[in-house]
């Protein structure tokens, strides 16, 4: 008897109301897809810029690099330490990353003797510096370095648009450990 009863209330056509619906935008939303594209909105007069708020940083992203590709920025450049722990860096993979971007000009040993140059014999016009006995290497700050494998210097052209942020500060500790290892070959051996 008492199924009967619920089953009779809750069968008739009394429409049940909710009530007042504040923020009815919110309460029934538009269904859009997150990845969706944005042709729609520019059609209806919409601009859509998908772009990054400029200063922001992604979430474990580095800090972009704050110094332009000028005389200044160079000088400045000095003033800038690698954010990378040297012992976080894998030696194994930014090695492969240097022969892939680096190698061809400055050598699997950093001696300035690439595929490029050969010893004079190679098709490159002047040789590259020498990155592991050069004084000018040897003596150039992080913060220099990075500046110049990202924007290039001289006859090196510039691979900011090639590498990360990460792997060009990757790259400047590969060179620093490799410069260690030749002025204390001791320390070499032991690693």
């Amino acid at each position: 008897m008492i199924g009967l009863i619920v089953a009779a209330t809750g069968c008739n056509e009394v429409r049940r109301d909710p009530g007042k619906i504040y923020v009815p935008d919110m309460y029934y939303s538009r269904a859009l897809e997150t990845y969706s594209s944005t042709e729609a909105l520019t059609q209806a007069g919409i601009h859509y810029n998908a772009r990054p708020v400029e200063g922001t940083v992604a979430r474990g992203a580095m800090a972009a690099y704050p110094f332009k590709n000028d005389s200044v920025g160079y000088a400045r450049s000095a003033e800038v330490k690698n954010p990378l722990n040297a012992s976080a860096v894998d030696m194994k993979e930014t090695e492969r990353i240097y022969l892939i971007n680096c190698g061809i000009c400055h050598g699997a040993k950093l001696d300035g003797n690439g595929p490029l140059w050969k010893g004079g014999d190679g098709p490159y016009p002047a040789a590259p510096r020498n990155l592991v006995t050069d004084p000018i290497a040897t003596n150039m700050a992080e913060g220099t370095m990075f500046h110049s494998i990202k924007y290039g210097k001289n006859l090196m052209g510039g691979y900011g648009s090639q590498l990360s942020t990460k792997q060009c500060w990757e790259i400047v500790a590969y060179i620093k450990a490799k410069q260690a290892e030749a002025a204390n070959p001791a320390m070499a051996a032991v690693n």
